[in-house]
């Protein structure tokens, strides 16, 4: 499945993977080393997550039920918390992946595949 940033058309990620069971959203991205660029994992449904035991840092973006950005996380480091009221589900990618993407806070995203 592919992400795409509605408004520019851009791809947000080559390859998504979807967490939608209770264990794969409890995994998570938990005992990878990394993650490798264009990829990234949705977690749905999500309001919060952790990057305890993480190996690596992470960019996060929080949507709600209509797939738009609520909130947007750069580089959360490893052991910490972040959530989001009134999010649905969450995407995850290692840190750095969102810096050359003008994503805003209110932005629809496409899930091609879906």
């Amino acid at each position: 499945m592919r992400l795409i940033h509605k408004p520019s058309q851009t791809v947000l990620a080559s390859h998504l993977e979807i967490a939608d069971t209770p264990f794969s959203r409890m995994k998570g991205l938990l005992g990878r080393a990394s993650l490798p660029l264009g990829h990234a994992l949705w977690i749905v449904p999500c309001g919060s997550i952790h990057t305890c035991f993480m190996r690596f840092a992470l960019d996060v973006v929080f949507l709600d039920r209509e797939r738009r950005v609520v909130k947007i996380v750069r580089d959360l480091p490893p052991f910490r918390f972040s959530f989001s009221w009134s999010a649905h589900s969450v995407i995850e990618w290692r840190a750095g992946s969102l810096e050359k993407f003008s994503l805003r806070r209110g932005d629809p995203l496409i899930f091609e595949g879906a």
